[in-house]
């Protein structure tokens, strides 16, 4: 299966702005929660979701540079 470059880019921001969403969620609720344990477990939750939201972006801007990069050399 082919992705173009620009479907890539276009389909990594919503995807990173769902990751940010979940993560901010998770931030803002953290002040709810007393017992240590689901403490460390929410944190994890948030960094992961963190993790995806960067590598979405990470992809969004590489996807994005390899079009410009395709359209110079045409």
């Amino acid at each position: 299966m082919f992705i173009s470059p620009k479907w890539a880019a276009i389909a990594a921001a919503p995807f990173a702005l769902i990751c940010l969403g979940f993560a901010i969620n998770g931030f803002l609720s953290l002040d709810e929660i007393a017992d240590p344990a689901q403490l460390a477990d929410a944190k994890g939750y948030i960094w992961f979701w963190m993790f995806l939201a960067s590598i979405a972006v990470i992809s969004g801007a590489l996807s994005w540079w390899l079009m410009a990069k395709q359209q110079n050399e045409a």
